[in-house]
């Protein structure tokens, strides 16, 4: 067996890697349920207006149709949604009101899917239409400043003033565009009822979220709900508690049947959230050796008629570099939209582009190197809050990405390197994400043959979750990883946070490794106490579990059989995690729907943040202007690393979809009918193999005693910030032509 005590940071392949590529995982779709029925939504073609009317005979007259449901026979059986910010949000069958397009207004349940499918065409609706407010600049949207969840916009100095007083000042605007998940695994829902008890199969990052969710809107006991969600095929921040789920389990109960229901990829644009357009405005002021004096940095977020969820990435950007006066302010802008919400480093990725455009363009005010720029502004104490930084290696992440990139190569002159008819352009940009932390329950058993069984209901969305609990395990009680077996994606199982904003490694392995200690203690307390045992009388608090054995610090020790069989057949400990800072309820409140999470720019003790810096070759065609990146190095500093080997294609897939993100992905809208145009991956741009030749990853040493227990800080997030950022500055290199509205593609270089 390894050593226990190396099983962090080494390469490690998952444990479910097998099932995944035979086909052995189920997923949402997957799971069995006898006799289903199933559903297909009827979505409105219209953005704003009332239904007068559903005209249903050609549908109902399609062979299998059981049953189709509208606000006319269902509407009051089902509550309000809760938007993503616990907030109203727009709703879809519980009244006759459309609030944009693409709005779920009806569902068709019948014998098959092609059945349901015809049945959902041949539905036609009746509308008092009225005319929609698609986006920023469209007659009838509401501007308002946001409402801060938490603490007041950052806020610090005279900013105002130091601006107007500074030696250099920068000034320019940004915009970032919608753009969507658009996961592999489609938004699906299975419901089954069983007398009173419901099972819910869905893809969801919150087991407890989906579970309190439906039974609030159902009007009936959690307890008598049930989400299994074992395997999804990706998420992104799309696949959590939603309007949709309520009514496939209303049509199950109506049909005396399991539903099953799996929505188009069109509809998906739709029915599930999304990143929202921005708009920012940056001003920075600094000295004539590139220290800032002055931040100002105000965006504008496009959100639904009754949200008013907004992202406000400005608690990441007011942190990054050491200034004396700082502003910010964010506004959301009420359109007829579907209400948007959390999506891959939701505030960052938008806001990190502006902040690091800025700073590139302001290095090139200064004619000072952009790396450079930024070492000059570098800290150790978040400008803000005055708190030390738990551990921030930004200068370090720099100094080896630059070096394996060979920034030293770079001719600092716009438009000068070329390569034939091609312009070659260097570019980099930090990348940050808050390292944050969640309550989480486990239980976790073990029997004297050496194997562990460990249950939470946590959350596979492709990051290598059960790998983890698996490592944490191991390491802890002196096995293999094969030697654990891990349950999770089951609200029966004991409740964990939500899978989002990178906590999830970090909340999961504290938790594990909180269990496996109480059966140490309770292991190396039977051993000490028993009269056959080579460890009697020992200090229990001295023994380790290692490849095995029971071990003291002398060297002497006893088989685990042993030392397990004094505890009896197997042993069981239950236990519960909440990060100092956050209350005694924190896992009650998350067991009822209602989690709470320790942000990295929240704490009272330290501002905790992991970082990375970017660096990006482009080449642009001289004539055609044509975009090409042929290498990136990334580098990211992030506490301990659990598992190198899920790690980097962790950081690797952020910064591929942050080379998306800079150059393809745009969801395109017709303004006058307040429609989305590209519903579709023809349409919808992302990148295929021939668009990412080489990503090299750097890995960062750090150890970091402060942020948590195990100094894990999450990896999920930060691979896409500051990416986009990155190439634009690249772009503008290789070009001279600054594009400050993404994404950036060869017409806004012509």
């Amino acid at each position: 067996m390894r050593d226990a005590e190396n099983l962090f940071g080494i390469p490690t392949s998952r444990i479910d890697g097998v099932d995944k590529v035979t086909g052995a995982a189920r997923y949402a779709s997957d799971e069995p349920v006898v006799n289903p029925a199933y559903g297909y939504f009827v979505t409105s073609t219209i953005a704003r207006g009332r239904i007068s009317a559903f005209k249903l005979d050609r549908a109902k007259a399609v062979r299998g149709v059981l049953d189709i449901l509208t606000y006319q026979n269902v509407g009051n059986e089902a509550a309000p949604p809760v938007g993503p910010d616990g907030g109203p949000t727009t709703t879809t069958l519980e009244s006759d009101r459309i609030w944009h397009d693409g709005q779920i207004i009806a569902v068709v349940v019948a014998e098959t899917y092609e059945a349901a499918r015809e049945a959902a065409n041949r539905v036609e609706v009746v509308y008092v239409e009225e005319k929609p407010s698609a986006s920023f600049d469209s007659p009838g949207v509401e501007s308002v400043p946001h409402k801060p969840q938490k603490s007041p916009d950052p806020k610090k100095g005279d900013a105002a003033g130091a601006f107007a007083a500074a030696a250099v000042k920068f000034e320019a605007r940004y915009s970032t565009p919608t753009q969507h998940h658009n996961p592999i695994e489609l938004f699906t829902a299975t419901c089954a009822w069983d007398g009173p008890k419901l099972t819910v199969y869905e893809p969801s990052q919150f087991m407890w979220g989906t579970k309190n969710s439906v039974a609030a809107r159902l009007r009936v006991n959690p307890e008598q709900v049930r989400a299994v969600s074992r395997y999804i095929g990706g998420a992104f921040g799309s696949k959590g508690p939603n309007p949709r789920t309520v009514w496939v389990a209303i049509a199950a109960k109506r049909v005396g049947r399991p539903v099953k229901l799996v929505p188009t990829r069109d509809q998906s644009f739709t029915i599930a959230t999304y990143r929202a357009e921005t708009r920012q405005h940056i001003k920075l002021g600094a000295s004539a050796d590139g220290k800032l004096t002055s931040l100002i940095h105000e965006g504008w977020e496009v959100t639904s008629r009754p949200s008013g969820y907004n992202v406000s990435g400005v608690e990441s950007t007011a942190r990054m570099y050491a200034c004396p006066n700082i502003a910010t302010a964010v506004n959301v802008v009420h359109a007829d939209r579907n209400t948007p919400g959390y999506m891959r480093a939701p505030p960052e990725t938008p806001y990190m582009f502006a902040l690091e455009s800025a700073m590139d363009e302001l290095a090139y005010e200064l004619k000072m190197d952009p790396v450079e720029l930024r070492r000059v502004n570098d800290t150790q104490t978040d400008p803000v809050d005055g708190l030390p930084f738990s551990s921030r290696s930004l200068m370090q992440c720099f100094d080896q990405a630059a070096a394996k990139f060979g920034w030293r190569h770079r001719d600092a002159r716009p438009g000068v390197m070329r390569d034939g008819e091609w312009l070659i352009g260097f570019g980099c940009a930090t990348a940050c994400y808050p390292s944050n932390l969640g309550p989480a329950a486990v239980r976790v058993s073990l029997t004297p043959d050496g194997k562990a069984t460990v249950g939470l209901a946590g959350h596979e969305i492709g990051t290598g979750a059960y790998t983890l609990v698996a490592i944490s395990t191991a390491r802890s009680l002196g096995l293999h990883v094969d030697d654990v077996t891990v349950h999770m994606g089951d609200s029966d199982l004991p409740p964990i946070m939500v899978a989002g904003g990178s906590n999830n490694a970090a909340s999961a392995a504290n938790v594990v490794v909180k269990a496996c200690d109480e059966l140490k203690q309770r292991i190396a307390k039977a051993a000490v106490d028993a009269a056959d045992s080579p460890l009697r009388g020992a200090d229990a608090d001295k023994l380790t579990l290692t490849d095995g054995k029971l071990l003291g610090p002398s060297g002497e020790s006893e088989p685990l059989a042993r030392a397990v069989s004094r505890t009896g057949h197997r042993i069981e400990a239950y236990a519960e995690y909440i990060p100092e800072g956050l209350p005694p309820s924190a896992v009650a409140d998350m067991s009822k729907g209602n989690p709470l999470m320790l942000g990295g720019a929240g704490r009272k003790d330290v501002a905790a943040f992991a970082f990375g810096a970017h660096f990006v070759e482009v080449r642009v065609h001289s004539r055609t202007r044509e975009i090409r990146v042929p290498r990136v190095v990334s580098a990211f500093a992030a506490g301990t690393i659990v598992n190198p080997k899920a790690a980097y294609s962790q950081f690797m897939g952020g910064a591929i979809w942050g080379l998306s993100s800079a150059l393809l992905e745009e969801t395109e809208m017709d303004e006058g009918s307040a429609r989305y145009i590209n519903d579709n991956l023809a349409d919808y741009l992302i990148p295929v193999n021939a668009d990412v030749p080489s990503v090299e990853i750097i890995m960062v040493p750090e150890k970091d005693e402060r942020v948590n227990p195990l100094g894990i800080k999450g990896i999920g997030e930060i691979g896409i910030v500051g990416m986009n950022a990155a190439v634009a500055n690249a772009v503008f290199h290789a070009t001279g032509k600054r594009v400050r509205e993404l994404p950036i593609r060869a017409e806004k270089l012509l």
